[in-house]
C-alpha cells in the first residue's frame, strides 16, 4: 500500500469509529523537526497511522529516518509540531496511560534483584508488596525465567536481562507496547525465544504493539502489518499487510512459510530505493 492509500485508510477507519472499538492509537498528519542553534531539521513530515486493538505493527525505514523520534512523540516524551495523536479516541498531551515503552537497552537497576527490577513500575503505582511480587514471580515464570528471580543483572545473559525488562513493562498489563529494537543485541535463537514469549503475551492479552526494528524479518515474522518509512523527513512509504497464517506465534515456523521471503524481498527493494 503506498502512503496515499495509508491516508485513505486513516479516514475510513475514522469514519467507521462509530460503529466499531477505538483504535488504541490513531496518529494523523503529525510532523517534527528539532531546532539545532537556530536551524530547523524536518523529522517527521505529514505521518499517519493506526494500530488497533490486538494488532503488532512493525515499522522500518532507513537509519536515522526518526524512528524513535516518532516513538517518543507517539509516548508523550516529545511533542509533535502539529497534527494529532489520539489514543483511544482522545487527544492526550503528554504521557498516555496503559502504554509500555521499552527501548533496545534493558536500563535495569544493577542493584536490583530480577524480581525487584520487574516489580519497580508496580512499587511507583503503590500495588502492595505482597501483590507486585506474586505478579513479578508470575510474570517472570511465564518468561521462562523460574528460579533467577532472585539474581541480580550482573549475573544474567543479555537474553535474560532483556526477559526481566519485557516483564518489567508487561507486568504493569499496559493497552499498548511500544518497543523500540528490543532484540537487536541478541543472538539468533535468544532473538527467536523472546520474539515467541511476546508475540504469544500480547496475543493472548488482547493487546496491541508497535515495533521499531531495524531487522526485515523480525519484522515481517512478528507483525499484522510492516509500515516502511521514508529517508528523513520521514514520512509512510509502504504498509504490507503480511498474510501467513493465523497462528503466528512459532517464529521459526512463520520464517519457513513459503510467502515469508517474498515480504522480504518486496519490504527489502522498498528500503533499498528510500536509500538512493
Amino acid at each position: 500500500m503506498t502512503a496515499q492509500g495509508a491516508d485513505r485508510e486513516l479516514e475510513g477507519v475514522m469514519s467507521a469509529q462509530a460503529r466499531t472499538a477505538e483504535p488504541p492509537l490513531v496518529v494523523e498528519h503529525v510532523a517534527k523537526s528539532y531546532d539545532l542553534d537556530g536551524r530547523i531539521m524536518p523529522v517527521i513530515s505529514d505521518l499517519s497511522l493506526i494500530l488497533r486493538v490486538g494488532e503488532i505493527i512493525s515499522i522500518v525505514g532507513p537509519s536515522g529516518c526518526g524512528k524513535t523520534t516518532l516513538l517518543n512523540t507517539l509516548c508523550g516524551l516529545l511533542l509533535p509540531d502539529s497534527g494529532h495523536i489520539l489514543w483511544h479516541g482522545r487527544e492526550v498531551f503528554g504521557q498516555p496511560q496503559n502504554v509500555g515503552y521499552m527501548l533496545q537497552k534493558d536500563l535495569l537497576l544493577p542493584w536490583r534483584t530480577a524480581l525487584g527490577n520487574t516489580m519497580l513500575g508496580l512499587e511507583i503505582r503503590g500495588v502492595a508488596t505482597a501483590e507486585a511480587e506474586d505478579r513479578g514471580r508470575a510474570m517472570l515464570d511465564q518468561l521462562g525465567l523460574h528460579g533467577f528471580a532472585d539474581h541480580y543483572p550482573s549475573t544474567l545473559s543479555g537474553g535474560m536481562r532483556q526477559r526481566v525488562a519485557l516483564a518489567r513493562t508487561l507486568v504493569n498489563e499496559p493497552d499498548v507496547l511500544l518497543l523500540d529494537e528490543p532484540f537487536a543485541s541478541l543472538d539468533f535463537q535468544s532473538k527467536l525465544l523472546i520474539e515467541n514469549d511476546t508475540v504469544g503475551l500480547v496475543r493472548q492479552g488482547r493487546r496491541s504493539l508497535l515495533l521499531i526494528t531495524h531487522d526485515i524479518e523480525e519484522a515481517v515474522s512478528l507483525a499484522d502489518r510492516v509500515i516502511v518509512l521514508s529517508k528523513r523527513p520521514t514520512k509512510v512509504k509502504a504498509v504490507y499487510d503480511i498474510e501467513l497464517g493465523s497462528e503466528r506465534t512459532d517464529m521459526m515456523a512463520v520464517r519457513e512459510n513459503p510467502g515469508f521471503s517474498h515480504y522480504v524481498r518486496s519490504i527489502w527493494a522498498d528500503l533499498d530505493v528510500v536509500r538512493q
